[in-house]
């Protein structure tokens, strides 16, 4: 929204944006960061000029509530804001209330500027470190390996094992894409354990009987919706993601459109990916700018075939576009310079 509002500003409008923190995390960068191939600056977005270039008002607070009916929302300063038209894009939350018992131990991956906090404070303690990591997505696979590729740098490693149920191993990417993958993690002798896990006390126990101890837990399962999504009445799926169409506005409020981890698609089903809520932007700051000035609205469809670039932590990557799929250093040298251009474009 803001790059296309500091191409063509929306005349006689108020915009605000209202984000957590002032620079945002570019999440595809983080595992070469953890692998020490990226410095901290660069995955860094700050959303202050570019707010600035767009004519924005920029509001550092966290949205706590919605009321679609008053066309409210309610932010973690107490303050209540009035919309006309609103777009929500605020991220999934990571569920981590069952390894709760492990306490400081728990290492979410959102919100990811305190992930990456909390990632420098334990790469800066001398201990070495054993590492396990919950989730089996596309991001905890890339999260493991740049850990794996982290602590073998500053010669600090562990066990390092990742544990995901067999079915969520890299669901819906091709068969030989998790192959590669599976390889990958073999030779650089990460443990991988196809169960689900919860915490005991200070232990992970599988639901295959196996007890595992870690001095970190890094958790990156599926996103879910924050609760304050279902609770404001908006129509959402059974489990509390916001209900949108092609045009990825709610089918119960005209007023408010939506995209990234907190919709649920109800013409087709799609993944909870970053590729998809890149490419839908476009289509949402369409669709508000047709609102606002008139016009017809977008529909983001994708494609039947969409490319994947999965870090390996060693300057290579994982490629795949539909049954296509290779590893090595030409994939990565393409996953950085896309990864950087996207950078640069919001910088």
């Amino acid at each position: 929204m803001l790059a296309d509002w500091a191409r063509q500003p929306l005349a006689d409008t108020t915009r605000v944006l209202v984000t957590s923190s002032r620079h945002s995390v570019y999440s595809g960068m983080v595992p070469g960061w953890l692998a020490g191939i990226y410095d901290r600056k660069q995955l860094l977005i700050d959303l202050a000029p570019l707010a600035e270039r767009a004519g924005a008002e920029l509001v550092i607070a966290e949205v706590t509530g919605v009321d679609p009916v008053r066309q409210s929302l309610q932010l973690s300063t107490g303050v209540e804001m009035g919309f006309d038209l609103l777009s929500l894009a605020i991220g999934g939350e990571i569920e981590s209330v069952c390894f709760s018992s492990l306490g400081k131990d728990v290492l979410p991956i959102r919100p990811m500027d305190e992930f990456i906090h909390r990632w420098q404070e334990l790469r800066q303690s001398g201990l070495r470190l054993h590492v396990g990591g919950i989730g089996g997505g596309a991001a905890g696979v890339e999260l493991i390996l740049g850990v794996d590729a982290a602590l073998r740098t500053a010669g600090r490693r562990g066990k390092v094992a990742l544990i995901a149920p067999a079915d969520g191993f890299l669901a819906g990417h091709a068969t030989k894409v998790r192959n590669l993958a599976l390889a990958e993690l073999a030779r650089r002798e990460i443990e991988v354990h196809f169960a689900s896990a919860e915490a005991t006390g200070d232990a992970l126990v599988l639901s295959n009987g196996e007890h595992l101890s870690f001095d970190v837990v890094i958790v990156a399962t599926g996103s879910r919706a924050p609760g304050w999504i279902k609770a404001s009445g908006l129509a959402c799926s059974d489990d509390g993601f916001v209900s949108v169409g092609a045009e990825m506005r709610s089918v119960s409020h005209p007023a408010i459109f939506a995209a990234g981890d907190i919709i649920e698609r109800v013409d087709r089903k799609l993944a909870r990916s970053g590729v998809h809520a890149v490419k839908a932007g476009p289509v949402l700051a369409a669709n508000l700018r047709a609102v606002v000035c008139g016009g017809k609205l977008r529909q983001y469809q994708p494609s039947g075939r969409t490319l994947y670039l999965l870090a390996t932590g060693d300057r290579r990557a994982i490629l795949s576009w539909g049954g296509f799929a290779t590893v090595g250093r030409l994939a990565w040298w393409l996953k950085d310079q896309i990864d950087r251009r996207f950078v640069r474009r919001y910088s």
